[in-house]
């Protein structure tokens, strides 16, 4: 059973720079699908970003599209998020989770492995 750790938040201007990491341990990484949620106060967990297990395939939240990539290294049991042009509307606590087999999925119930959190917030 894999667990997972993010680590890279953090308080950044809007129009900034931000990449968040996710150290999974404790099982065989890429096996997993990975994706990334954020939630804000009072609202749902939205998907932001997904990638397949070895990379090939990336898929993104329409709005975060051209300013947020996602990327994995299994060697270092790692997936990162690099977000750019940060906007207000970004700060969420963001969260890293991982599903075996089947497609990316945009649905956090579908990912029955999380992290327990990172903190981004972007000043206006």
């Amino acid at each position: 059973q894999v667990q997972l750790v993010e680590s890279g938040g953090g308080l950044v201007q809007a129009g900034g720079s931000l990449r968040v990491s996710c150290t999974a341990s404790g099982g065989t990484f890429s096996s997993y699908i990975m994706g990334w949620f954020r939630q804000a106060p009072g609202k749902e967990r939205d998907f932001v970003a997904g990638i397949s297990r070895f990379g090939g395939v990336t898929e993104y939240a329409d709005s975060v599209k051209g300013r947020f990539t996602i990327s994995r290294d299994n060697a270092k049991n790692t997936v990162y998020l690099q977000m750019m042009n940060l906007k207000a509307e970004d700060t969420a606590v963001y969260y890293c989770a991982g599903r075996t087999g089947g497609p990316i999925i945009s649905t956090a119930l579908s990912y029955g492995y999380w992290g327990q959190g990172t903190q981004v917030t972007v000043s206006s």
